[in-house]
């Protein structure tokens, strides 16, 4: 099997030897990026299967970065940043990263979010209902191109944590996905009440499903638990 391979956007050349060392122990591949337009290059390699990014570059924040990779691409993100306040957390998270790693950390932690984050996206791909359009409210979620349509035919555009956040909540349709729950989905990480990630998440769904987030009718929120969708859901063999 072809070794994995990593790209890591960070200007700060210590901490990608250390990083390269621990992953390729593990049985990665990594290349270097220590600013966006490097990034931007790196990124024409459609071999890249992961981006571990910091918040803090030279010509443009690891979040502005983030959202333009997610314009056209749903390759998985891990930030891995000394920016540690949970606003900072919520924000790479809502923007539609797979993860959030604070320096300094430990190489067993990394590794295993990695493989975590890694293992995941690859999952998404090949679930037993891969074979299957999900309908639900006049949408349409295709289970195996991982695309979503408008209930006029338009394609939407939608992140690999939104897809996966939105098949899970198909799969459970009219049971209640707690706060926690969602957290762990998206992240793979121990929930905190303070954590707000798993609502920005819902949020950003809910722009591009619903006609009036505000006034959600597919996603609702079941109060002191979490969140449900209370649409019917068919699913239909392609």
């Amino acid at each position: 099997m072809d070794k994995a391979r990593i790209l890591i956007i960070d200007d700060d050349e210590r901490i990608c030897r250390l990083v390269k060392r621990y992953v390729e122990k593990d049985g990665f591949d990594l290349v270097f990026a220590n600013t966006t337009e490097e990034a931007r290059t790196r990124l024409n390699d459609d071999t890249i299967e992961l981006i571990l990014l910091d918040v803090m570059l030279p010509d443009t924040d690891g979040f502005t970065l983030a959202q333009e990779i997610r314009t056209s691409s749903t390759i998985p993100i891990i930030f891995l940043t000394a920016k540690a306040e949970i606003d900072d957390k919520v924000c790479g998270l809502g923007i539609g990263a797979d993860d959030y790693i604070t320096k300094p950390f430990e190489e067993k932690e990394l590794i295993a979010r990695i493989q975590t984050v890694l293992r995941r996206s690859q999952q998404s791909t090949t679930q037993k209902t891969n074979n299957k359009l999900a309908k639900f409210s006049g949408w349409s979620l295709n289970l195996l191109k991982q695309t979503l349509s408008s209930p006029d035919g338009k394609d939407v555009e939608i992140t690999s944590t939104e897809y996966t956040l939105l098949s899970k909540l198909i799969s459970r349709s009219n049971n209640t996905m707690k706060r926690e729950e969602i957290l762990n989905i998206l992240s793979g990480r121990e929930w905190s009440p303070l954590d707000r990630s798993a609502d920005m998440a819902i949020s950003k769904l809910r722009k591009k499903i619903e006609i009036n987030p505000r006034r959600p009718q597919i996603i609702k929120t079941i109060r002191n638990k979490g969140y449900q969708l209370t649409s019917a859901v068919n699913f239909i063999e392609i």
